[in-house]
């Protein structure tokens, strides 16, 4: 006997909240789409006259407020003037104070990537020499805390709602028509339409406060909410909201005036509910595909509508395998879901896994861009798990196709079966007719009683042979294995849409690896045609042993250099020590060591002119710190010079 099913229902939803709790909570907080990718001055520098402006370079156009760019003195004090201005381009900067005094100073950023999400961060730069500051960059996030937690929860829930809605629609339109009038395939739907408006307008709510200040208390700030619906996000959901009015529509036609049409009035009503509700889907569809990674970067104009019909497959096929399962076991005994509507589903599934392959490959081509971005990127390790967690799907799914056929072959048997038994059962059925015709008039003459225990009879034995008919329906193996395989894909289906969910949020691999080269390219610059910094931890042993000693060589050249030694305590205060040397060594040409005797300055500071560097390469830079007449110790660090 088939097990009830609670259970299963119960184990779904539990399977549903647990992907959805693990996946949103793994996500980084501040999931970067737009990535930092230079800086002037550039992060950890030391300059020697203090800049009039500090300028950001990121990988995509960010939107910026008055608050985006912020510049804070060692005493975490702000010293910007104005708005942040974009440059050109991707280019941002904000004007500084004049006079600046000496000492290190901490540039922080939030600002929202043009594919919708939040970038935050913060680097500090020194003007003269280093000093102690009281600002912490740790805190520097976006989209975190309770806020972020609820928006991504939003996001996904957007998600399954539009999966339910417009699959289970799709299904009952296209593969099984009765199911219009069956009670529990309106209710899908219409918790499919309710769950993605609601996830809409949390996610209005919950914009301003999870791009801005991340604090509860601006969920409700009609200001904020008036500065969203002015962002293409704001405008995206609004959208979205209006196409879920002319969806509301739909399912009323759908699941009234089409169910009570008869079968020639249908097929013209068909055609009109598919175009409509084709063209809402869409719209639906692009409501995400304008406002995120499809919107930006390589190929926008292609990437936008392959990413609709990418959504589009994705709905038909597991909004589609979800209102299978309740099909099979929530339909009525009367009207159960046949053959004839699996076998249509099966054809519309292949369908939307030939289109999820060809536009699946041409989003990885483009948000990857290299092999090795799938295992060295988050995007390209959580699209592995993608990938593997379709190939299981298509797996199960084969399992139920191979259900399907034989739960054909059973419908043919017992077609071939009916005539002999339809003549048997025409006697016998016309015997009991007729001994029940003669009861019915001996009955008549009993009055309005005996009509009530007649109506009353004929219900129970409506409701018997409906508990027999679903009795012997759920003894069926074959039905019963149906369910079990389409249950095992819509769990695997659950825990895939959590995991697109979270890709939704990640910074694509091709944006971080373009991001990690120009960081890398703007060091080799700083290093070629900059000042090179490098600190060094030491340890002599003695009282006193211990500190940092901070070389700076300017401009890192080959040729003559200028180069400052700093030392200074744990708790970041110079001090003075007996003695400090330093040398340069070119290990590949055999170069070195070339000995550098810098002349003391002032506290904690030492200081020589004329460097000369012969050639350019990877130098070693040893530094030895005597701390008594006895402790001493030498560190050393490389540097691309030249």
């Amino acid at each position: 006997m088939t097990p009830t099913i609670a259970p299963r229902v119960r184990t779904l939803v539990l399977l549903l909240l647990a992907a959805a709790g693990l996946l949103l909570a793994g996500a980084a907080p501040a999931s970067a789409h737009a990535a930092l990718t230079g800086s002037d001055p550039q992060q950890g520098v030391v300059v020697d006259k203090a800049p009039t402006q500090v300028s950001l370079t990121f990988s995509e156009p960010v939107s910026t407020s008055a608050d985006s760019l912020r510049v804070l003195d060692p005493k975490g004090a702000p010293v910007q003037r104005g708005t942040p201005s974009n440059v050109s381009g991707t280019t941002y900067a904000v004007q500084l104070h004049s006079g600046l005094p000496d000492g290190t100073y901490t540039v922080t950023y939030q600002v929202v990537s043009a594919d919708s999400h939040p970038v935050a961060g913060a680097f500090t730069f020194s003007v003269g020499a280093p000093s102690s500051t009281s600002v912490s960059v740790s805190d520097e996030t976006a989209g975190g805390g309770v806020v972020g937690w609820l928006y991504g929860f939003g996001r996904y829930l957007s998600y399954a709602g539009f999966v339910v809605l417009i699959g289970g629609a799709a299904f009952v339109l296209a593969c099984w028509q009765r199911g219009a009038g069956v009670r529990v395939m309106q209710r899908l739907v219409v918790a499919g339409w309710l769950t993605l408006t609601s996830a809409t307008l949390l996610l209005l709510l919950l914009r301003g406060s999870y791009t801005g200040s991340g604090k509860v208390g601006d969920i409700f700030d009609l200001d904020l909410l008036g500065q969203v619906l002015q962002t293409k996000t704001g405008a995206a959901l609004v959208s979205r909201l209006l196409l879920l009015a002319a969806a509301a529509l739909f399912i009323a036609v759908l699941f009234g005036a089409y169910d009570k049409r008869e079968d020639e009035e249908k097929r013209d009503l068909t055609f009109g509910l598919a175009i409509g509700g084709t063209v809402v889907a869409a719209g639906l569809a692009a409501s995400w595909a304008m406002s995120e990674h499809a919107s930006v970067g390589l190929q926008a104009g292609i990437a936008m509508p392959v990413d609709v019909i990418h959504l589009l497959a994705v709905a038909a096929w597991l909004g589609g395998l979800t209102a299978l399962l309740v099909a099979l076991y929530r339909a009525p005994a009367d009207t159960p879901v046949d053959t004839t509507a699996v076998r249509r589903f099966s054809a519309v599934a292949f369908g939307s896994v030939v289109a999820l392959v060809l536009t699946g490959t041409y989003q990885s081509w483009r948000q990857l861009g290299s092999w090795s971005a799938f295992t060295d990127t988050r995007y390209g390790q959580l699209l592995l798990v993608k990938i593997g967690l379709v190939a299981l799907l298509v797996g199960v799914a084969y399992i139920s196709r191979r259900w399907t056929a034989q739960l054909a072959d059973k419908v043919v048997q017992r077609s071939e079966q009916v005539p002999q038994k339809e003549r048997v059962g025409a006697s016998a059925g016309d015997a009991k007719g007729s001994a029940g015709a003669t009861q019915g008039a001996a009955g008549a003459s009993t009055g309005a009683g005996g009509s009530k225990r007649a109506a009353q009879l004929a219900r129970q034995r409506a409701a018997m042979d409906t508990a027999r008919q679903k009795r012997e329906r759920d003894a069926d193996p074959t039905r019963f294995g149906l369910r079990r395989s389409v249950l095992a894909e819509a769990s695997v289906a659950v825990v895939l849409l959590a995991v697109t969910t979270v890709l939704t949020q990640t910074e694509p691999g091709r944006t971080e690896e373009e991001a990690k080269a120009a960081t890398s390219s703007s060091s080799s610059s700083t290093s070629s045609s900059g000042a090179v910094t490098l600190d060094m931890s030491f340890d002599t042993g003695g009282q006193d042993g211990k500190g940092l000693v901070r070389v700076d060589l300017d401009p890192a050249r080959v040729g003559a250099n200028e180069m400052h030694v700093y030392v200074e305590r744990p708790n970041g205060r110079a001090f003075d020590i007996p003695e400090v040397k330093v040398a340069f060594t070119l290990k590949s040409k055999d170069i070195g060591p070339l000995p550098v005797v810098p002349d003391h300055i002032t506290t904690g500071h030492w200081a020589a002119s004329g460097v000369q560097i012969p050639m350019a390469g990877d130098w070693q830079v040893a530094v030895t710190v005597r701390t008594s007449d006895i402790d001493q110790t030498t560190v050393s660090k490389n540097a691309q010079i030249g």
